[in-house]
């Protein structure tokens, strides 16, 4: 179980009266807890046995929560429960903002003749208080997105996939809509008249398992592992990253391209500029698509991306 986005600070007060001699107190009359303090504020819980207005002609008992603090609002939920347990009809809740010496609850808490039946044992009834305040600014900055590690669990699990890709055998279970609305050419592909539209599992050849996983973490999470993580099965990350790119241009992900090229361009030397075209260039020769100038076009890109940047600062 994930921890709670709040942290509580709760207490609870309980009334225990006299159901005969509340039966002729005056309407107004309260019956008060002490001052509470509870999450950097002061509170008090009053019960009105016959009442709080004469509107009620003394058939209702109500009760109210006092913000007795003068600086600042507080955010609060208000239980009640009769006879200091659960019930399914004579329960209220509220959560509201209280503020500066404000307060809130029920003027028709209870009928009198319900408690009577229901709650009065021995003569006497019970009315208990449970009340959480939340933390001063719990809101001041939006929680972290969780978005992608949703999206990451669902690829993980494959929960509801409806179309599957066989890459050099290994298989690898998706999401038609995941996909179309990440990439147009996975939405041409799965969802436009195209034959794979209605295939169930695709065969992808040209490609390593381990690219097309890369790739399709991208499409859900919108993230590329550190090149620490992306050697495992490469001799280098630069390789990796090489290959990541071509499949991100064959499937018109613009941003994996971006993403890629800073990376090749920020490990870039006169070493590896010369190592990096030829690679491209044999597998161009290969997949028949001109593969060659993709990364060597995107390192260029990258560099005059920089430079204006820097003409910028100096400026």
């Amino acid at each position: 179980m994930g921890a709670s986005m709040f942290d509580y600070c709760s207490f609870t007060h309980q009334f225990m009266l006299n159901y005969e001699e509340t039966r002729n107190v005056a309407i107004g009359h309260a019956v008060s807890s002490g001052d509470i303090s509870a999450g950097g504020h002061l509170w008090r819980v009053k019960c009105y046995p016959r009442g709080d207005k004469e509107e009620t002609k003394g058939e209702y008992l109500s009760i109210y929560l006092h913000h007795l603090s003068e600086s600042k609002d507080a955010i609060a939920i208000f239980k009640m429960d009769r006879d200091g347990a659960p019930s399914s009809y004579h329960r209220n809740r509220s959560a509201r903002i209280y503020a500066s010496e404000d307060n809130w609850g029920w003027r028709k808490f209870v009928n009198r003749s319900l408690l009577e039946s229901l709650y009065v044992t021995d003569g006497s009834f019970v009315v208990m208080c449970v009340v959480k305040v939340v933390p001063d600014n719990p809101l001041e900055d939006d929680p972290p997105s969780d978005m992608r590690s949703h999206l990451g669990a669902l690829l993980d699990s494959g929960d509801g996939s409806d179309v599957s890709f066989v890459v050099d055998g290994e298989e690898f279970r998706a999401h038609r809509a995941v996909l179309a609305a990440r990439s147009p050419v996975f939405k041409a592909q799965l969802l436009g008249s195209m034959a794979d539209g209605k295939m169930a599992s695709i065969t992808l050849h040209d490609l390593a398992p381990a690219t097309f996983k890369l790739m399709l973490r991208f499409i859900y999470t919108d993230s590329v592992p550190e090149d620490g993580l992306l050697t495992w099965d490469a001799p280098t990350a630069t390789e990796k990253l090489q290959d990541l790119l071509a499949v991100a241009d064959r499937y018109a992900l613009d941003r994996l391209k971006l993403m890629c090229a800073r990376r090749l361009w920020d490990d870039v030397s006169a070493d590896t500029v010369g190592a990096e075209v030829p690679v491209d260039s044999r597998r161009a020769q290969a997949q028949g698509e001109g593969r060659g100038i993709v990364t060597f076009n995107h390192m260029r890109t990258m560099r005059s991306i920089r430079d204006s940047s820097l003409v910028g600062h100096a400026q």
